[in-house]
């Protein structure tokens, strides 16, 4: 056990506690503070993806001893998305401190309390801390949402609190549920009494995973649980929509863990196969949805969020595959997705900057400065996206589509992800000739300033999808070992509760 496990919880906990009761101090303090809180949290997520490599390692707060005690778990999966998640906001946060973060109160403190959630899910050994810290997070997730005011941020602000408020609600009765079935909300605990469950259980134990697929697929926004996204996502401030990309991912990591471990121990008798029968639909009605969502989008913000629902919807149907190297190659393709949907965000904040009229709106042809440089920002950025090599998004779709064709049914996702994919090309390709082609350029008094560290932000994300292009090998690596740790849930049990587990018929610890 080492303490710096719990440090991706406490310092955005008392970065954000600082800020609060500091909220006089100058903005320019509150930067240095948040990003100095992020940066560490970056450290910390190198450590964490270094240490994961050798072995599970576990903390329990106040050395409570297992099941009793609060536990934190880290392995291969939750310190890929603990590094993945501190990245991302530390781009967020540099591109907020341009003047973003000065259209309402409290943006700092709102955005570290929004990292201690995300961190705090991604660590958790419990369910009901799991709860608790999806709370956190969404609660910071509202104020972010409504930060800035304005009647479109307020009205996709009241959707977006009352789906996730009837998912709560819909949380707390399957750990109701569980909690009494079972006595116990430790994940691994749970996995050997639900594998060891009686007969009569069963039914009360598959409605009970069947809740958890709603509440989760409302986090990553799967059909029909989607519709609150486009326009939560497309009212919010550039850097807090670039943040909310990751925010779809919290929902498929809490799947993959909970149905792996919790309802997956026993091989002979999983209690998630009825899941999958639903998600495996629904997953690939979602990837429909989101490559028409695309085509029709109005604006730039709009167009990224149905790239958010679409890269929710290829990850849903890769892991209900339930295959080894399918869901390696998902977590490959998470990576990439993840941080060109904060791209495209961002981008669209950009290039609205600059316009004359219409901000990011694909309808409006108005005059546009620096075509040049935004115009090759959104080209590559495109490329990537729309899986064209040489690109990360080429190597991740080519390896989720290439492994898939051990399923039964990969036709579908085959078909399904070429055509969304054709759908997503038209319209980037759309939208880059209406505003880098068609428009005059500004006249000389009418120039607007670029600003280059907006611009530098924006790059270096861009070049992140470079990166696991080019040192894919080691990265495809990583996943096939983070996936094969996943189908291998019994060494989680072990790790988390100290004794070996056994499986004859049931479980026995």
């Amino acid at each position: 056990m080492t303490h710096l496990m719990i440090l991706p919880v406490v310092i955005p906990m008392l970065a954000a506690a600082w800020l609060l009761v500091n909220h006089r101090a100058s903005i320019g303090r509150q930067r240095v503070w948040s990003i100095l809180s992020t940066s560490l949290l970056v450290a910390l997520g190198v450590w964490a993806v270094i240490a994961a490599q050798t072995d599970y390692h576990t903390y329990w707060l106040g050395n409570w001893q297992p099941p009793f005690g609060i536990v934190l778990v880290l392995d291969r999966l939750s310190a890929m998305m603990l590094l993945l998640a501190a990245l991302l906001a530390l781009f967020c946060v540099l591109y907020a401190s341009r003047g973003s973060d000065r259209e309402g109160s409290h943006f700092h403190a709102l955005f570290q309390f929004q990292l201690m959630g995300i961190n705090g899910a991604f660590l958790t050994g419990d369910l009901f801390n799991l709860f608790v810290f999806f709370e956190i997070l969404l609660l910071a997730s509202y104020a972010l949402l409504l930060h800035g005011g304005g009647r479109a941020r307020s009205r996709a602000g009241l959707h977006y609190v009352i789906i996730n408020l009837l998912g709560s609600a819909l949380f707390l009765l399957a750990l109701g549920i569980l909690y009494g079935l079972t006595g116990t909300l430790n994940m691994a605990d749970l996995a050997v009494r639900i594998a060891a469950a009686s007969p009569d259980d069963q039914t009360l134990l598959k409605g009970a995973a069947l809740l958890l697929m709603v509440v989760f697929g409302i986090k990553a926004a799967i059909l029909p649980l989607l519709f609150w996204l486009p326009r939560a996502y497309s009212a919010s401030s550039a850097p807090v929509a670039a943040l909310f990309a990751i925010m779809t991912k919290v929902g498929f990591y809490a799947m993959v863990r909970v149905l792996l471990i919790v309802f997956g121990l026993d091989p002979a008798q999983p209690l998630n196969a009825e899941v999958f029968l639903w998600l495996w639909p629904l997953a690939l009605a979602t990837l429909g949805l989101g490559a028409i969502g695309v085509l029709g989008a109005a604006s730039l913000r709009t167009m990224a969020a149905y790239l958010v629902i679409m890269s929710s919807g290829l990850l849903m149907a890769s892991f209900a595959m339930a295959e080894t190297t399918v869901l390696a190659a998902s977590l490959f393709y998470l990576l990439h997705s993840t941080c060109l949907a904060a791209v495209f965000f961002l981008l669209a904040d950009l290039i609205g900057r600059q316009r004359a009229d219409g901000y990011d709106l694909l309808s409006v042809t108005a005059p546009l400065t620096h075509r040049w440089t935004l115009g090759t920002l959104f080209l590559v950025a495109a490329v990537s996206m729309a899986g064209l090599p040489p690109f990360s998004g080429f190597v991740s779709k080519a390896w989720l589509l290439q492994n898939a064709i051990t399923h039964p049914h990969y036709l579908w996702l085959w078909g399904i992800t070429l055509i969304a994919g054709l759908f997503m090309i038209a319209a980037l390709s759309r939208a880059g000739s209406g505003w880098f082609w068609k428009p005059e350029p500004f006249t000389g008094r009418q120039r607007r300033k670029l600003d280059p560290a907006r611009v530098a932000t924006v790059s270096v994300l861009i070049g992140i999808s470079g990166a696991l292009a080019l040192f894919a090998a080691p990265v495809m690596e990583y996943m096939t070992a983070t996936a094969g740790q996943l189908y291998h849930p019994s060494a989680y049990v072990e790790a988390v509760l100290g004794e070996p587990v056994t499986i004859t018929g049931g479980l026995t610890p």
